[in-house]
């Protein structure tokens, strides 16, 4: 297995990392977002119908094409989260981590002792005890592990600079639609208010040197928050999917 982590590379080396949320069931999916360019797979386990038993072929097939496959949970579970990483995930997105506590149980999931909590044991991430020893691997898994707090809920902002000094998270992700919701703009994006609490977050995150993530829908929207200090931007199969489709449509003589 990769011991390395490319998009975590890229962050780290000031680069900006394009990926696409994938709700569905498909390794042919993974693959051709592959082949598309795109820098990783992020399985939606959350809001998509993504299991272990699903996410496993869509795993082997981001390895085929050289990128990383990443996974968000639907919960902050120590015992879902290490499913995932033991099938191979290269990181891990926990929703609503809205205190310094659920953060800090989300980062300990994704970590071996002494960063951690999680389980260890043989299986894909050590080559069924075919490579290395394990106590040799251990802190390069753990580097490996892309650790991706989510900031979607209002209540969160008092909290922000707790949870940002905590070690070991290596991006937050930005949610503007739930962040909307919460603040009592629910099916609106784009509104003042709420941008104003995006970029206290900006701000406050690039003070503490945490990578920057963030949904956006095309190309305007990423340039623009890219521009923001977004270093991780992903947008999603359908959003990809419906506009194509609407192009290839709308440009047809019939």
């Amino acid at each position: 297995m990769r011991l390395n982590n490319p998009v975590k590379d890229m962050m780290r080396n000031g680069g900006t990392a394009i990926g696409v949320f994938i709700p569905m069931p498909s390794p042919d999916i993974v693959e051709i977002i592959g082949l598309a360019g795109f820098d990783f797979a992020l399985l939606d386990a959350e809001h998509g119908r993504i299991t272990p038993d699903d996410a496993y072929p869509m795993i082997l097939a981001a390895e085929a094409r050289d990128i990383p496959a990443m996974i968000r949970v639907g919960e902050n579970d120590r015992q879902v989260v290490l499913k995932y990483l033991d099938l191979g995930v290269s990181g891990v997105m926990i929703p609503q981590t809205n205190s310094a506590t659920l953060a800090r149980e989300a980062i300990e999931a994704m970590r071996y002792a002494p960063a951690g909590l999680r389980g260890l044991a043989g299986g894909r991430t050590f080559d069924y005890g075919q490579g290395a020893a394990m106590a040799e691997l251990v802190p390069a898994i753990n580097d490996r592990v892309l650790s991706i707090i989510q900031f979607e809920h209002i209540d969160a902002l008092a909290h922000l600079d707790e949870i940002l000094r905590l070690p070991g998270i290596d991006v937050l992700f930005v949610g503007p639609t739930d962040l909307h919701q919460s603040m009592g703009f629910g099916g609106q994006l784009g509104v003042p208010e709420v941008e104003s609490v995006i970029q206290q977050v900006v701000d406050k995150a690039k003070e503490r040197g945490v990578a920057l993530a963030i949904v956006a829908p095309d190309a305007d929207t990423t340039n623009r928050r890219v521009a923001q200090g977004f270093q991780m931007i992903v947008t999603n199969v359908p959003s990809l999917l419906l506009r194509a489709s609407k192009e290839l449509l709308g440009a047809i003589s019939r």
